[in-house]
């Protein structure tokens, strides 16, 4: 029984509020009171970029075999925020870049996660994840996608994506998260209710771990492609349904996906060891179970702190829920205690 491994990702973001379009993170802006003119005038070789792929590639050598890389594009500068939001090549040094990390995780024979963003440069970021994939994924995942399942438009997106993969014959790497952005984007971009969104993530999960996903289908005429998942989240219901379904399908002798869980370092603990014991069970495969750690300055990091106290508005119930197990496990293991002791007199 234990964590399979970690997942290191550098926090430095951009973050802009939609309703005032002003930039609540740092690190990707550098350059907005410049006017065209200056920006035109900046020299070939970033700064940003430079800094972004230093501090990732001394990240990936911490990573040991199996571990996850996470990567944020927007923390790399201006130039590539830019070059996201309006899908166009990304500047050659940043290309140049990922190509470093990604053949440093190969080395490793670890994972790449590419973060999922606000959605001004999140189709952006789709092109240039799907592009390394193609590159990088020929037989395994190497590199993995976020989709969020907040996200009116997530299952048609993974769709296209897909059918995407299953063409160009690479197995993609689909990370599914629930969605952290939600107090800087569109509300109208966003599932009505949070019912709606935990449909979206379990039916989404389902139908992968399944092999069937709208008019894709294992063993019909328009096929499926090779698929890694990657489940983030700190719903139990959503991960333990996964496992059953797993489960279930090992135990019928069904093809099976890689599959595999991570929370965040120091939250929803009770999910991850969870998770870990079902694999103590007889007959039960063992669940990989990951933990993510996020790193920087406070300056780079506050949006991601901002975002974890919108995110997990919901922490007071599963706390509750962890304190009552918490409490059950140390008045067993008193029980456990008392009983020992009397035996042995």
């Amino acid at each position: 029984m234990g964590f399979r491994g970690v997942i290191l990702t550098y926090a430095r973001e951009v973050v802009v509020d939609s309703s005032t379009e002003q930039e609540v993170g740092v690190g990707a802006l550098e350059h907005k009171e410049k006017d065209a003119a200056e920006l035109e005038n900046v020299v070939a070789f970033d700064e940003g970029i430079q800094a972004w792929r230093e501090g990732v590639l001394e990240t990936a050598s911490m990573l040991g075999e199996g571990d996850f890389l996470a990567l944020k594009f927007t923390g790399a500068g201006a130039k590539v925020t830019e070059a996201l939001a309006a899908r166009k090549p990304l500047p050659t040094q940043m290309q140049d870049a990922l190509d470093a990390v990604c053949e440093q995780a190969i080395k490793r024979k670890a994972s790449i996660l590419v973060d999922a963003e606000q959605q001004f440069v999140q189709p952006g970021i789709d092109d240039v994840a799907l592009s390394l994939m193609r590159t990088y994924n020929r037989e395994h995942a190497t590199v993995y996608n976020t989709y969020q399942a907040y996200l009116k438009s997530t299952p048609s997106t993974l769709l296209r994506h897909l059918h995407f993969a299953k063409d160009q014959g690479f197995t993609i790497g689909v990370k599914l998260v629930r969605g952290a952005y939600m107090a800087t984007e569109p509300r109208h971009i966003i599932n009505d209710t949070k019912q709606q969104t935990d449909d979206s993530y379990d039916s989404i999960t389902q139908g992968l771990l399944e092999g069937r996903y709208q008019d894709l289908e294992h063993g019909s005429s328009a096929g499926f492609p090779r698929l890694n998942l990657f489940l983030a989240t700190h719903n139990k219901h959503s991960a333990l349904n996964a496992y059953q379904v797993q489960q279930k399908r090992s135990e019928e002798g069904l093809p099976l996906i890689k599959v595999q869980y991570g929370q965040l370092l120091g939250m929803a603990d009770e999910v991850s060891c969870t998770l870990l014991q079902l694999g103590e069970k007889a007959g039960y495969t063992s669940p990989e179970v990951y933990k993510c750690l996020s790193w920087g300055t406070l300056g780079d990091c506050i949006s991601y702190l901002l975002r974890r106290a919108v995110e997990n508005r919901d922490a007071v119930s599963r706390t509750k829920a962890e304190y009552f197990a918490v409490r059950k496990e140390v008045w067993r293991r008193l029980k456990s205690a008392l009983t020992f002791g009397i035996a042995s007199r």
